[in-house]
């Protein structure tokens, strides 16, 4: 409690401080904002505990009203320091921060920054940062469909440790350098003591193409069962028109089946997305995407085979306001085995509608 005390005083100082900056007309480093996402998802397996599946982490409660996340985010931005101090609740923090202690549940963001070089594009930041791997994150309003690909759910939304990111003058090339707790950790999993690295590199030939590579070179198990992981997240983007885009996306990983072991259990995935803009107020979007893990490794289930499972998924958006978003979302996953819970037993197939009230500030 004492922890969040401090929180909570810290982010109110930042506010005053803020406002008082802004009455006096006089432009401030720091930024306050915030965003909140309300969801109601309807599963019509009607899992008994209202979880909907064990490998989702976004709006992942079945009948009823939630919130998904609620955030407040501190940033300070200058010429050659930056830092970010987000906190935040609702289930995706309950379901994907499961494994962290305490408070470090409810942090969103907390990194700090600083820029290397005088007259280059070079910075070195330091803490709890969004990930590097995948074109989605926790964020609804800033993803095309109101819930998250298999692919997305099931790779880091966040990381911890320290990156070296390079962008060129002319903004079409970024690449960047990370050494990382493990994957997806704030805290290191205990034994554990071997570094986790990383790499991204965004290419960006003109202002309708986006070209990704991203990895995750290490072991996140204790060091005495350590088995090394090695993936790799490759997406584009593409504005096809002045209304239409399209994302591919296609993920692949291995991990070592023993400690010191050459084989190598392998798990991978792809999706497609479009999105089509009706008019300035309605956006449209559909989404097709595969996931095997036939080992488990990510994805664990008691069927035979593993997991294989198709997902097909329709979207709807209503823009209220530049600040507000109104969503509503069909979606169906259709597996080569029994793996989604039914009530009280298991089937091949999950359906499910779900819609949301997105605001940002």
């Amino acid at each position: 409690m004492k922890t969040v005390s401090f929180i909570v005083t810290l982010l109110t100082m930042f506010t005053i401080n803020a406002f008082s900056q802004d009455d006096a007309k006089v432009a401030s480093p720091l930024t306050i904002g915030g965003y909140g996402d309300i969801y109601y998802s309807y599963d019509f397996n009607k899992p008994y505990n209202h979880q909907r599946q064990p490998f989702m982490y976004a709006y992942n409660r079945h009948n009823e009203v939630n919130l998904n996340i609620g955030m407040i985010k501190a940033s300070y931005n200058t010429q050659n320091v930056r830092a970010n101090l987000g906190l935040m609740a609702g289930t995706y923090s309950n379901d994907n921060m499961a494994a962290e202690p305490g408070v470090l549940k409810n942090i969103y963001e907390a990194n700090i920054g600083v820029k290397l070089s005088k007259t280059k594009n070079i910075w070195i930041d330091a803490g709890v940062f969004a990930s590097h791997i995948g074109f989605e994150s926790a964020i609804g309003m800033d993803c095309w469909t109101l819930t998250r690909s298999i692919m997305a759910e099931n790779s880091p939304y966040f990381e911890t440790g320290a990156k070296v990111t390079y962008t060129t003058d002319d903004n079409r090339w970024m690449l960047s350098g990370l050494i990382l707790n493990g994957w997806q950790r704030i805290q290191r999993v205990d034994g554990n003591n071997t570094p986790a690295f990383g790499h991204q590199l965004v290419f960006k030939p003109n202002a309708r193409v986006t070209l990704n590579s991203s990895s995750f070179i290490g072991n996140d198990k204790p060091d005495n069962e350590r088995k090394m992981r090695y993936f790799h997240d490759l997406f584009g983007q593409f504005q096809l028109t002045d209304k239409l885009d399209l994302t591919a996306g296609f993920d692949i990983g291995w991990e070592q089946k023993e400690k010191g072991s050459s084989s190598y259990n392998r798990w991978y995935t792809f999706a497609l997305l479009g999105r089509y803009s009706l008019s300035d107020k309605i956006n449209v979007a559909a989404r097709a995407e595969y996931y095997q893990d036939e080992e488990g490794v990510i994805i664990s289930t008691e069927a035979p085979d593993g997991f294989e499972t198709w997902g097909y998924s329709l979207n709807f958006d209503y823009l209220i306001s530049d600040a507000a978003v109104w969503r509503v979302e069909g979606r169906v996953f259709a597996s080569q085995n029994e793996v989604f819970q039914k009530e009280d037993r298991f089937t091949d197939t999950d359906v499910f509608v779900t819609t949301a009230l997105a605001v940002r500030f």
